[in-house]
């Protein structure tokens, strides 16, 4: 019997492990999904050749992604008995700024012989930190030309970015910069692999490599003024036309098709950033909704039809979330990664032996306890500062804790960790609210959302808004999904544009969450406590931290 749906796939490339979903175009059902670990993890310390890493690297193996894909993709297509004439669309989303050097033929330079054991020749993963002196370089200058675009990022360049990492690539071995034909986003180099077409997504090219839909790159004199070598570098090194997050990039190749079991000439959608995928995943794709995208860390966005320069945020791009908005993004550098950590090296054994008797996890444990607190109880403040810090663009700075007494319980610090990432929260709304972009409800996406109910009522007591959870989780991947469905058009079974495929694709229930009258005097007196530690450690006397850890990264 013919089958009267279409389906599309979405694909999203995380840290660990790519997760591919199999979605209904007409109803949004998710049929199947499978996710595969990437079989090299995270290269943090040495390369599979052996040779060792400096501190801060995060590398990857460009063949996991394509092992991932091969192994998830039949495995939706087996567990649904979609046939693969049924399936209309791919949509990708990808962890950003994750990039890698490329040849003429597009093959990442660490595959080749002559450069695998050079740890620059391999993907860099967008936790990569090892390029903080080229940014801090890179914000330098910008503020020494007067570069305009440098108010797009919040004034800060991240170490985390396309050009701080190739600046990092030249200044370290010249000559996988010079043999690199070009360097492109992990998401891209997916696309390109799949069609055979190289395009640069709109959400990498401006909110990670400064590029502007209107103003193109910066100048050549800024890049020149960086390295003398880097002249070349938006000419060649950069080149590839920059297409709306979503686009159409062409058919799947036939050699692609038959190790996927999928038809060639599927069509692709271009690129997008994981955490953006997140926005019409949560079925928004208009303003006034605020997209936490929560998970190790946590990245905001918000929509707006207009250009505004907000301190704090990470930029802000023309088609770089849903196509027809000015897509903004900040964000925070550690949040699921602060809990983990405390639950992993900062609770004492007698949690442990408790959590055991009681039959239930550590963060379980934790969370009972310490919602039995009023907020302020402990006396106890925290900067979620862990893996440095998005608004300041600063990832040297640390962590904080004060207020400790010989009284303190576990349960109390696990509270001031939860609170301390609301607190960066409000701090970001405020910086949007106070440029007249609205910020009237947050959506937020992830496991951590749906398992910490504390966190998320914290979130909504802080920042005075409601906050809305899904009970599905698969919001990122069915994001690209619906990306996939809008690459393939209305002929083919999709849809036209972002807004009506959220129509038919997104309906689920949701958690709400509604701020508590009781706690708001008293974390708004916190949250001015918060404002002034964050002025004090990150601008007045950062100084602090920077000193700290020089003495802990001597030789």
């Amino acid at each position: 019997m013919e089958v009267l749906d279409k389906f599309t796939i979405g694909i999203d490339f995380g840290t660990e492990s790519a997760r591919v979903v199999l979605v209904s175009t007409t109803s949004g059902q998710l049929m199947a999904a499978h996710s595969t670990p990437y079989r090299h993890g995270v290269l943090s310390r040495e390369l599979p050749t052996g040779e060792s890493l400096g501190f801060d690297w995060a590398l990857q193996h460009p063949k996991d992604y394509i092992d991932a894909i091969r192994e998830s993709i039949p495995s939706v297509l087996k567990e649904s008995g979609v046939a693969a004439r049924d399936v209309i669309g791919i949509g990708i989303d990808f962890t950003s700024c994750t990039i890698l050097p490329i040849d003429e033929q597009g093959t990442p330079l660490c595959l080749l012989e002559a450069y695998r054991r050079r740890p620059h020749s391999w993907p860099k993963l967008w936790k990569h930190h090892a390029a903080d002196a080229q940014a801090r370089l890179a914000t330098s200058v910008a503020e020494e030309r007067g570069g305009r675009f440098l108010d797009r990022y919040g004034g800060r360049i991240s170490s985390e970015w396309m050009v701080p990492k190739v600046l990092q690539v030249l200044t370290e071995d010249p000559e996988i910069y010079r043999v690199a034909d070009k360097f492109v986003e992990a998401g891209d180099w997916i696309t390109l692999c799949l069609t055979g077409r190289l395009v640069r997504n709109a959400g990498g090219a401006g909110f990670k490599a400064l590029w502007h839909a209107r103003d193109g790159y910066p100048p050549t004199g800024y890049f020149r003024a960086l390295h003398p070598e880097l002249e070349d570098l938006v000419d060649k090194k950069l080149a590839g036309r920059v297409v709306p997050v979503g686009s159409n990039v062409g058919g799947l190749s036939e050699e692609m098709a038959s190790s996927l079991g999928l038809l060639p000439g599927t069509p692709v959608a271009s690129a997008v950033i994981d955490a953006f995928a997140a926005v019409p995943g949560l079925g928004i794709a208009q303003p006034g909704k605020m997209v936490l995208a929560m998970g190790t860390s946590t990245c905001h966005m918000l929509l707006a039809d207009r250009e505004e320069f907000v301190p704090g945020m990470t930029g802000v791009v023309q088609n770089g979330i849903i196509p027809g908005y000015y897509g903004y993004e900040a964000g925070q550098a550690a949040v699921g990664d602060i809990f983990g950590w405390f639950a992993q090296h900062g609770v004492p054994p007698y949690v442990l032996d408790s959590a055991r008797r009681e039959g239930i996890s550590t963060f379980d444990w934790l969370e009972r306890r310490a919602d039995s607190l009023v907020p302020g109880e402990s006396g106890l403040l925290a900067l979620d500062w862990w893996n440095g810090n998005r608004i300041l663009a600063d990832t040297t700075l640390s962590g904080v804790i004060i207020g400790y007494t010989l009284a303190t319980k576990p349960e109390e610090i696990y509270r001031a960790l939860l609170e301390s990432t609301a607190f960066g929260t409000r701090m970001i709304i405020e910086q949007f609210e106070e440029k007249g972009l609205e910020v009237n409800t947050l959506h937020v996406g992830g496991g951590i959302a749906q398992k910490n109910r504390l966190l998320m009522q914290i979130y909504a007591d802080v920042t005075g808004k409601r906050v809305y959870v899904p009970k599905m989780n698969e919001n990122v991947a069915l994001g690209s999904a619906l990306f996939g469905a809008v690459a393939a058009g209305h002929g083919a079974g999709g849809y036209d544009s972002v807004q009506e495929a959220i129509e038919q694709m997104i309906s689920y229930e949701q958690v709400v969450y509604h701020p508590n009258a009781s706690t708001r005097e008293v974390y708004h007196s916190q949250y001015k406590c918060y404002a002034d530690l964050h002025h004090y450690f990150g601008k007045q006397n950062k100084s602090i931290m920077y000193t700290l850890r020089q003495l802990r990264d001597r030789d």
